[in-house]
């Protein structure tokens, strides 16, 4: 980890996106940019919250203690918002961990100085009101998946979703580096599972697989197994 402090445009951001113009010099005054190597953890579960967290440029993964397991809750990557499931009123901490996928940017913004921003920046307090509903129904219907959705399905959304977030290289892949683990843990099953899963779909010639990526032949024909899988 350490500091950058040129790195940011001040335009990117969910944050500086939203707030008005004679706003973005105090924003200046108060960023710290912060490089992160992969697999450095950025927000550790527990800790008190101190800021709020930006993805200037890099992948995020956004995780959560799950008994002896680990869940996935999302990823997060260019212009995206971690760390504000720790903001509310009392002695708060954060309820995930946030760790880089690779070498990663980040604008860290302070709480008090934060709370300021959207007291001032109405349009962002409503953007990012708006960004807790749909993030709240993205959780429920997550846990709705994981009681009745068949794992096989789990994991073809899993694929899908990432592909819509990352998009795809100039090959064809989706454009993030992640291990079958990891693909497990987004999806709540196994990695041994998420193996056999691969294999069944790349002898259907459904999807393409070589080392940790993932190409997506047949979208329409994943989705139809998706339904299946209710």
């Amino acid at each position: 980890m350490k500091k950058n402090k040129k790195s940011c445009d001040l335009k990117s951001c969910f944050m500086c996106r939203l707030a008005i113009d004679d706003w973005k010099h105090s924003i200046d005054l108060n960023r710290k940019n912060i490089v992160f190597k992969k697999g450095e953890q950025i927000i550790r579960e527990g800790d008190p919250v101190n800021g709020i967290y930006f993805v200037h440029n890099g992948k995020v993964k956004v995780h959560k203690k799950w008994g002896e397991k680990e869940i996935i809750i999302r990823f997060a990557n260019n212009g995206d918002i971690i760390g504000h499931r720790g903001l509310g009123t009392h002695n708060s901490i954060f309820p995930i961990s946030a760790t880089a996928l690779e070498t990663t940017t980040i604008c860290f913004i302070e709480l008090d100085f934060f709370l300021s921003t959207l007291k001032v920046n109405t349009d962002l307090t409503y953007q990012l009101m708006l960004f807790f509903a749909d993030e709240l129904k993205e959780s429920e219907s997550k846990m709705l998946n994981l009681a009745h959705m068949m794992v096989k399905g789990r994991i073809i959304l899993a694929i899908l979703k990432l592909e819509a977030q990352f998009g795809t290289n100039e090959a064809g892949f989706i454009d993030i580096n992640l291990s079958r683990q990891s693909l497990a843990d987004f999806a709540g099953t196994t990695y041994e599972t998420v193996f056999r899963i691969l294999n069944e779909l790349s002898l259907q010639n459904l999807i393409i697989t070589k080392g940790r990526a993932i190409h997506i032949k047949e979208h329409e024909e994943l989705k139809k197994l998706i339904d299946g899988a209710l």
